[in-house]
């Protein structure tokens, strides 16, 4: 589903990704495991094209991502969930899921949302209230649900658990083990184990803007 053949991306001149190369079959979950600046969050934003790759090639369905326009990935069916967030605070949460089927102009965004719903039942629950008057765990929920509305076939997903309460990393473990028994394929970043190990059918371990290791 995901070919990746010596990548390399600068940013200002500066040397991130290093010759990486790595596949992904199609219904399977990758943890991409590397500390704090090993490349992780650059490798995720060259896939989702929001930087700007120096050579190699990425690959997703047969299509060349690097050749495609930023929005096309939503459209093949890539969702992506950034460490931060980046909910818009002033609208609801239901607002905040269904802005990247607005900006793709989605057909079915209706039926999307209900499966997001059904994936992610909280969602409903929160579904009138503000961004800004949820906690950091239950952002990360909403965010997750965005992805969701343009990520039908790969999710990528940014330290998920990261800054999440115990409980609340708990539930987000298991939606997103209930996403790989639909048969989507993902690939979650950690900074280590702690929560990928057990869901994950490979790990890849990224060090210094380098793939180091492929279990």
């Amino acid at each position: 589903m995901l070919s990746i053949a010596n990548l390399n991306v600068a940013i200002q001149s500066v040397q991130i990704l290093r010759n990486v190369s790595l596949e992904l079959r199609s219904g399977n979950m990758a943890g991409l495991i590397g500390r704090n600046g090993a490349g992780k969050t650059t490798l995720m934003k060259s896939i989702m094209g929001l930087l700007k790759v120096t050579s190699g090639s990425i690959a997703f369905d047969s299509a060349d991502l690097v050749a495609a326009k930023t929005h096309a990935r939503a459209r093949l069916g890539i969702g992506y969930m950034p460490e931060d967030r980046r909910l818009i605070p002033d609208l609801t949460v239901e607002e905040n899921v269904l802005v990247p089927a607005w900006a793709t102009h989605v057909a079915d965004a209706g039926a999307r949302l209900e499966k997001v719903y059904e994936l992610i039942p909280e969602l409903r629950e929160f579904a009138p209230r503000k961004g800004l008057q949820l906690s950091g765990g239950q952002q990360k929920l909403v965010a997750l649900g965005r992805a969701l509305m343009c990520g039908t076939k790969l999710l990528l997903l940014d330290e998920p658990f990261e800054g999440v309460a115990p409980a609340l990393a708990h539930r987000l473990v298991e939606v997103v083990v209930n996403l790989k028994r639909e048969g989507m394929s993902v690939i979650v970043s950690e900074s280590d184990l702690q929560h990928s190990e057990r869901m994950v059918d490979r790990i890849i371990v990224i060090d210094r803007g380098s793939i180091t290791s492929v279990e």
